[in-house]
């Protein structure tokens, strides 16, 4: 539920206006480097408001996180409902998570950079939405090997790898010559599933055919 002040206005608004320019500028300059006169020269409200909605800096980068989170979990929960099918619930959790994270730049910046400057009790709390989402992106991979479309890849690093892939997109998207959330998401998705390659490697193919005869060649040895 959203912050209320003391005459009852809701003041959603204002939060979020608060938690996007402290999140710019974290992505700017770091949350070390960053004061809370610095959020509230780019908010333009004065400090005793500020401290209204966070007591601490350290809530402030906790209230960035959990906020992206939710948002992120929810939206994907929402969408998954359409759809049963593992391939097709894959594809949306990888358009959901790019098409987030497109939009929210700053905040992806400081997901990635600076996880480890977060504290107890934030920390853990953090942690735990997070491991939510790890879990639906896992569940769907397993549905998927279920079926025997996985190749027997081990499923914590096939996840892990997918979260690698889409997460530092900020560092190299360019808007001006590549695709937006929809057709990197897709892009993505047939990378993950079936690799780059349209078929099999052919040094690998030829590999496969000499290995009988090096491994008859070292035996002897």
């Amino acid at each position: 539920m959203a912050p209320r002040t003391p005459n009852g206005r809701d003041t959603e608004g204002k939060l979020q206006l608060i938690l996007r320019h402290a999140a710019q500028i974290f992505a700017a300059q770091g949350y070390a480097s960053t004061s809370i006169r610095d959020i509230s020269r780019a908010t333009g409200l004065p400090l005793s408001s500020l401290y209204y909605y966070f007591e601490s800096k350290q809530k402030l980068l906790y209230l960035i996180q959990i906020h992206a989170f939710t948002s992120i979990l929810e939206e994907l929960e929402r969408r998954l409902n359409v759809t049963t099918e593992p391939l097709e619930r894959l594809s949306v959790f990888i358009r959901n998570h790019i098409l987030y994270f497109l939009t929210h730049p700053a905040e992806m910046k400081v997901l990635a950079h600076e996880e480890d400057a977060l504290e107890e009790p934030f920390k853990r709390q953090v942690a735990a939405i997070k491991r939510r989402y790890y879990g639906l992106a896992r569940g769907i991979f397993e549905e998927l090997s279920r079926q025997g479309r996985t190749n027997g890849l081990n499923a914590r690093i096939a996840v892990l790898s997918l979260y690698g892939m889409m997460n530092w997109v900020y560092k190299w998207h360019n808007p001006k010559v590549d695709p937006r959330a929809e057709e990197l998401a897709e892009t993505m998705a047939r990378i993950f599933l079936h690799g780059v390659l349209n078929e099999r490697d052919r040094q690998s193919e030829r590999w496969e055919a000499e290995r009988p005869a090096l491994e008859k060649a070292g035996s002897s040895d």
